[in-house]
């Protein structure tokens, strides 16, 4: 460490050191403090974001139950596709459109959800939904292909139930019993399940 005899000289190695050093401090002073404001700036824009987001959401599914609601949520949604709150609201507009019999609504909202939704869980919830109302419309080839994008084992008794339905309405009997069986396995506790096993014997006419 380099020693000083008097004042002056300390005075002298500081002005030189600030001389060679001190734009470099200063800048990252600068740019250190404008680095804290940027994701101060950052953290409070998209806490803005997210509570906008979180009221356009609430008067978005408020208005479902008015005449018309459908297409503020629809102009929610669009705007709102990447966020989860689109995919929540696509479902509850799901909901209501197979409560009124719009079964292609229906399935327009469920694959969005499929489509745009981040969480695999929801994907899951979505595909089975969209398989139902799939099985409804008579798209059978279609309700098995949705079925088939579900990998996730926690729906694996809904999937199974849900191929069983698809092979009753085809009338592949065998095939419908081997899935309400696998679901059983997985769902003992189902008595709608054993009812659907029990009738494919009088449904194949045995």
């Amino acid at each position: 460490m380099e020693r000083f005899e008097t004042e002056e000289q300390q005075v002298e190695a500081i002005k030189r050191f600030w001389k060679e050093h001190g734009t470099a401090i200063i800048v990252g002073a600068a740019l250190g403090l404008g680095g804290l404001w940027g994701w101060r700036y950052f953290s409070e824009t998209q806490l803005a974001s997210k509570e906008a987001a979180s009221v356009a959401y609430q008067e978005a599914v408020e208005s479902l139950a008015a005449e018309g609601g459908e297409a503020k949520v629809d102009a929610f949604i669009e705007a709102n596709k990447d966020s989860g709150y689109a995919s929540i609201a696509s479902l509850l507009a799901a909901k209501q459109a197979v409560d009124s019999g719009d079964l292609d609504a229906a399935a327009s909202h469920l694959n969005r959800v499929v489509t745009f939704a981040e969480s695999e869980e929801m994907k899951a919830v979505a595909s089975l939904r969209l398989s139902r109302v799939q099985i409804e419309m008579n798209q059978l080839d279609a309700a098995l292909s949705t079925l088939g994008n579900v990998t996730n084992d926690a729906f694996s008794a809904e999937v199974s139930e849900l191929k069983g339905d698809v092979y009753a309405k085809q009338s592949k009997f065998d095939d419908a019993r081997l899935a309400y069986s696998s679901a059983l396995e997985k769902n003992a506790n189902n008595p709608l399940l054993q009812m659907k096993l029990d009738n494919l014997s009088v449904a194949a006419g045995q």
